[in-house]
């Protein structure tokens, strides 16, 4: 069992600046691939961004490629997700989750937070 609590959400401009951290807890955290998804309003759920357990491999998807940096802290528990020049079509409620597989595929995560908004003014 893994318990996984998303924190860092806000309000910010267009082209700002966000990080999102999410703490996980239970079992060894570094057996697990974490990944950041979102939820758009009456959009479906999308991935954004992984991480192995390892730390060794990360994926990103191409709408946040070269913007958005995923990185952990096996020593905290603890992943993050840097997420810079924001834009508008960004907004989303942010979850993270934990998956015993690498995947990209939100249906191969167990282990979910509660999310985080992230809001994108422009």
């Amino acid at each position: 069992q893994v318990q996984v609590v998303e924190s860092g959400g806000g309000l910010v401009q267009a082209g700002g600046s966000l990080r999102l951290s999410c703490a996980a807890s239970g079992r060894t955290f570094s057996m697990y691939t974490m990944g950041w998804f979102r939820r758009a309003p009456g959009k479906e759920r999308e991935f954004v961004a992984a991480i192995t357990g390892s730390g060794g491999s990360t994926y990103y998807a191409d709408s946040v490629k070269g913007r958005f940096t995923i990185s952990g802290d096996n020593a905290k528990n603890t992943v993050y997700l840097h997420m810079n020049t924001l834009k508008p079509e960004d907004t989303a409620v942010y979850y993270c989750a934990a998956s015993s597989l690498v995947s990209r595929n939100w249906a191969s995560y167990d282990y979910w937070g509660q999310g985080t908004q992230v809001t994108v003014s422009s």
